[in-house]
């Protein structure tokens, strides 16, 4: 398993810029996938004051992990989203692999003229499933996803509207933006898929009380959830290879996946 000692910053144009938001989101099965194939890591701790890069020219791909923050301005916004939207934007303008996660997800689509808030429908935490839209069958890295995979979810914020252009690949019955394409080679999901066992279940220590007030057993969410990591593995460790061999130039979009790219930015 790499630990995030492992994931040092190595400079090189078959690097991924790994963007670690928050230091209980480590990019985790995620990053073991991508680096077996292939993929290097640079990965940038901007929690922890690591700098983000002004320009994408040495890598081959950019991932945004998730983390407890907002990504609105009203809401507890971290300092650096700015930022790293900013370079969101010139991913998608560059045609850059970008892969975004949870609240990833939510600043691609923030950067790009979408809004993002608090869910009236209230917190989604633990195994779901999401339905792929007619659209993922074009597309390079959901076309072999089946029809209704699982996922985790944690999270209180949703993408409330996409960004004009955006393609919606995967939708569920209280959040219908859970996956979506900008151009042809940016993904943001709502969910997640990236985390082990033993991360969720460091999600769930702090909120315990709060989850028993929901009336969610925490010790059995975390066993569901334990249950369900060779079902993930199935399924998102041939996607995350997909990603990275559209990184790495082993894969090529289909031209039917080639949208027009947002003017922002």
């Amino acid at each position: 398993m790499i630990t995030p000692e492992a994931l040092t910053r190595l400079g090189d144009v078959s690097a991924a810029l790994v963007i670690e938001n928050d230091p209980t989101d480590d990019a985790r099965r995620l990053g073991d996938w991508l680096t077996e194939a292939g993929l290097a890591l640079d990965v940038r701790r901007v929690h922890a004051g690591d700098p983000l890069p002004e320009e994408l020219a040495e890598h081959a791909a950019v991932v945004v992990l998730g983390g407890s923050q907002d990504a609105y301005p009203e809401g507890d916004a971290a300092p650096w989203f700015p930022q790293l939207e900013a370079l969101l934007r010139k991913a998608v303008r560059h045609r850059v692999p970008t892969l975004a996660i949870c609240l990833g997800g939510q600043l691609l689509a923030q950067a790009h003229g979408g809004t993002v808030g608090r869910s009236a429908a209230g917190p989604e935490i633990g195994p779901g499933l999401v339905a792929r839209r007619d659209a993922a069958e074009r597309d390079p890295l959901w076309a072999p996803v089946p029809f209704v995979p699982d996922v985790l979810q944690y999270h209180y914020d949703e993408i409330t509207e996409l960004p004009l252009g955006a393609t919606l690949l995967a939708t569920s019955s209280r959040y219908p933006h859970q996956a979506f394409r900008l151009g042809d080679l940016a993904w943001g999901t709502q969910f997640h898929f990236e985390c082990d066992t033993d991360q969720f279940a460091s999600w769930i220590a702090p909120n315990r009380a709060s989850l028993v007030e929901q009336g969610i057993d925490p010790d059995e969410l975390i066993e569901r959830v334990d249950g369900l990591m060779d079902d993930l593995f199935e399924v998102w460790q041939p996607f995350a290879r997909r990603f990275a061999d559209l990184a790495l130039g082993r894969l090529e979009p289909p031209v039917s996946a080639r949208a027009t790219l947002p003017l922002l930015g």
